[in-house]
């Protein structure tokens, strides 16, 4: 599981949306506006600071029409191991949910990998990502409820669940120490 000192570098994600707002061609203005985020908080996660939750970087990727890995992760290598609890990861706003990025979409391929962990309380309630995304989940341990928002099922460890990520959707923990492996798929 994540631990919160692990987080994704900042002069990596403000890197990443400095270069594809300039690939959009979109303004801070803009970009901000389709994510739903002051200007001034744009501005900082451009320049290095501020500390964005999973949300934001959700939206903001939304909002300028790329995978979320493409805001977390640097530049690939060829050979790459992320031990447990390392690699980039954000965190929810609301809830006890982080997400670390284990692969991020080749460039012949439309597809994330992520390791999703949760405790129970808040659940992690996604707004709908870019059209045509397909999310598919294989819970780890504990136990969960996950899909989307008006039909989540009920999961055990070795579950996989696939469901749209473009309507809104959740991940609910219902265990301590629940998590699972989660791969984003673009169309």
């Amino acid at each position: 599981m994540p631990n919160e000192s692990t987080g994704a570098p900042l002069d990596i994600i403000a890197a990443s949306l400095r270069r594809e707002r300039a690939r959009a061609g979109l303004s801070l203005t803009e970009v901000a506006r389709r994510a739903g985020l002051a200007k001034s908080t744009l501005s900082q996660l451009e320049s290095g600071s501020g500390n964005p939750s999973v949300e934001t970087l959700w939206a903001l990727g939304v909002a300028l029409d790329v995978p979320f890995s493409r805001l977390v992760e640097p530049e690939r290598q060829e050979v790459k191991v992320i031990r447990a609890g390392k690699g980039p990861t954000v965190f929810a706003e609301h809830a006890d949910y982080a997400c670390t990025l284990l692969s991020a979409c080749p460039s012949a391929a439309r597809r994330d990998i992520y390791l999703v962990s949760a405790e129970p309380g808040v659940p992690r309630r996604s707004d709908p990502h870019m059209s045509g995304v397909v999310e598919h989940t294989v819970l780890c341990a504990g136990r969960a409820r996950i899909g989307i928002m008006d039909d989540p099922v009920e999961m055990l460890p070795g579950d996989y669940i696939c469901y749209p990520g473009d309507v809104p959707h959740i991940f609910e923990a219902l265990e301590p120490g629940t998590f699972g492996v989660e791969i984003s798929e673009y169309n």
